[in-house]
């Protein structure tokens, strides 16, 4: 990782907005909204909406589901950028190809020492990570992206989706094939995964080695995206641009949710029907934010989410490293114990926020930006 200061004119702005909306939930805001929600613990919807805060358990889908594959989606939307940039700068396709595959191993390791590297207790670290199936996932795309025209990946993607589908409905076969006991991602990943698995007594893991494919395919979606937002507005407006993706938005809900009823959406198996979901709920958000922001140029108002999107990774890191519960405790504890201990739930929750928020915003000041 280096510290380097961002040109802000050269970034597109909705997209560090939108990935600061999706890390807020990781930062804090799911359990601030839970803690909203027992005030009101009559209200039919309040409840829906505390639910929606946590994964379901196994089949189905939760916004709470959905925050891992949109941030992988918006991963992808960046590359065409970066690329781009790159060549501009000079740098050859060996290059390219070298900073892709660094910036994979880095995401691995960087989720396993998330996991606990520095315990040196190996024979039960978790390798499997949400960091590692972000660089597993991207560095594959992106070294596919640059070495295929759309039309081949278009193919390649729907391959992927399709083959993992048949391998998880025909290997082992039978009513329970996509159960939580008998699916192939899992056995394929007690037998190749190292380390501990994180489900049912190193049973299961849902980041593990088969469910990277169509993992894969979603960070494709992203690039295929970016890559059609770096359209000449000669060629395509960016009007037409936010009404295409709604389109291809709505196209990809209506493939998930025919596909669920013999591919069942499932977050854990990420399954090719949850993978249409998701980039529907992906490309459906992006077009918003790009919509507003960067076509109407509503743009003083992202300043809360650039804060945390300019530094996402940090702050992913930085939960298991610094305890902002305390740094919390110490300025807003002593309020808290002054209310009954749902408001204090929430005092402590918005304490949380605020001092996560401040850290991020005093590295944007310092123009401190961690990337891999």
């Amino acid at each position: 990782m280096k510290s380097q200061e961002i040109n802000k004119k050269e970034r597109l702005l909705s997209l560090d907005a939108l990935r600061g909306f999706d890390m807020l939930f990781i930062m804090g805001l799911s359990g601030w909204i839970v803690s909203l929600c027992s005030l009101f613990p009559s209200s039919g919807f309040m409840g829906w909406l505390s639910s929606q805060m946590s994964h379901v358990e196994w089949n189905g889908l939760t916004h709470h589901d959905t925050i891992f594959p949109l941030f992988l989606f918006i991963a992808g939307i960046s590359f065409p950028f970066s690329i781009a940039v790159q060549r501009k700068n000079g740098r050859t396709e060996r290059q390219i190809l070298a900073k892709i595959v660094r910036r994979g191993v880095v995401l691995i390791f960087l989720g396993m020492v998330y996991n606990g590297f520095f315990r040196l207790d190996f024979e039960h670290l978790r390798c499997a990570s949400v960091l590692g199936r972000i660089g597993l996932a991207w560095m594959i795309s992106a070294l596919l992206f640059v070495k295929f025209r759309p039309g081949t990946l278009a193919v390649i993607a729907a391959v992927i989706l399709v083959g993992y589908w048949l391998l998880l409905w025909l290997v082992p076969g039978g009513a329970d094939t996509y159960s939580f006991e008998k699916n192939l991602a899992g056995a394929v990943d007690r037998v190749l995964l190292p380390g501990r698995l994180i489900y049912g007594d190193n049973h299961f893991d849902p980041e593990g080695l088969l469910s990277t494919l169509p993992a894969i395919v979603t960070a494709m979606l992203g690039m295929f995206t970016g890559q059609f937002i770096r359209l000449s507005d000669d060629k395509v407006t960016k009007n037409k641009k936010t009404l295409y993706m709604l389109v291809a938005a709505v196209a990809f809900l209506i493939a998930g949710w025919a596909w669920s009823y013999v591919f069942p959406v499932n977050k854990m198996l990420w399954s090719s029907s949850f993978v249409c979901v998701v980039a529907a709920y992906s490309l459906f958000l992006f077009a918003a934010f790009y919509y507003i922001i960067d076509v109407k140029g509503y743009r003083r108002w992202t300043l809360f989410f650039r804060v945390v999107g300019m530094n996402s990774i940090t702050i992913y890191l930085a939960q298991s490293i610094i305890n902002f519960s305390q740094v919390s405790k110490f300025f807003f504890g002593g309020l808290a114990g002054k209310f009954p201990e749902v408001w204090a739930n929430l005092i402590n929750a918005t304490g949380y926020i605020i001092v996560c928020w401040l850290f991020l915003y005093f590295l944007y000041r310092k123009n401190v930006f961690l990337k891999v």
